[in-house]
């Protein structure tokens, strides 16, 4: 059927950045998408964002899994996990329920490592009725 949509495949390159590239904005994607070049703004996904070692972003993040080989700096939020390679360098906070950090990386951040909602705060005494 031609009207049909076809699959997406999540592990497909959708996009790049490439190096000596700049881009300011909003970025939105489905599938893969790897930067190499510099990006400033905002970047929402459920997918895979690569930063690559030349990549530099400055931008609250929010997308399904996070790889960092590059520099970025910012709010970065992941649904699955984050990753920072040896020569990855992360400026900001990261909340994800799974953080991988390589021996080499360099993190100048808050992180937060949960999953699903809070653990609601402990009881102070005896409930009194």
């Amino acid at each position: 059927m031609k009207d049909r949509p076809r699959d997406l495949n999540e592990t497909r390159l959708a996009g790049l950045i490439d190096v000596e590239s700049e881009f300011k904005g909003e970025l939105k994607f489905k599938g893969s998408f790897r930067i190499e070049g510099t990006f400033k703004g905002t970047i929402a996904s459920d997918a895979l964002l690569v930063v690559g070692e030349r990549g530099k972003v400055e931008a609250d993040v929010n997308v399904g899994e996070l790889v960092i080989n590059g520099e970025i700096r910012g709010t970065l939020v992941a649904a699955n996990r984050i990753e920072v390679h040896d020569k990855g360098r992360v400026f900001g906070t990261l909340v994800t329920p799974t953080l991988v950090v390589e021996e080499g990386a360099y993190l100048e951040a808050s992180c937060q490592t949960k999953a699903g909602t809070p653990a609601p705060a402990p009881a102070k005494g005896p409930a009194q009725g």
